[in-house]
């Protein structure tokens, strides 16, 4: 991630209030719905802190997850065990605040897309949408360590 941020797990000393994304779901659920879902394991919550000050620059929600074997390409396919799924972990939401839009937070951070623009954004950092639900994309672990490395 871009300094000058700091990955921590979302809690009570957070600032949800000032937060804006200017997308109102992504909003709400941070303001009125995380806590919940983390209380009840539903999901986890990580916040992007800038360092100089606590303000939350972005946030994004992972939990687990199964993906069925007939959604995935042949590629992918190809060398896993014949299971009828397989394990995932899920990026649910990700929201950068207006404030600290441009500073590669939201590549840093990468979900299921809201739209059309959002399936451009995470196909062309190499994710693949599912077949039965193209707005639910994935990325396989090789590259994820490739883009790591």
């Amino acid at each position: 991630m871009t300094p000058p941020f700091r990955l921590e797990p979302l809690d009570d000393t957070h600032d949800r209030d000032s937060f804006t994304s200017g997308v109102e779901a992504l909003d709400h659920y941070l303001k009125t719905q995380a806590t919940q879902d983390i209380r009840r394991r539903m999901a986890t919550c990580f916040v992007a802190v800038e360092e100089r000050s606590p303000a939350l620059a972005a946030y994004y929600t992972i939990a687990s997850a199964s993906i069925p074997m007939f959604d995935l390409p042949p590629s992918v396919t190809e060398k896993l065990p014949r299971y009828f799924s397989v394990p995932a972990v899920r990026i649910g939401r990700l929201a950068v605040d207006l404030k600290f839009r441009g500073k590669g937070l939201d590549g840093a951070l990468l979900v299921d897309a809201k739209d059309d623009q959002a399936v451009a954004f995470y196909r062309h950092h190499g994710f693949h949408p599912l077949a039965s639900h193209p707005r639910t994309l994935f990325l396989p672990i090789a590259t994820a360590k490739d883009i790591l490395r």
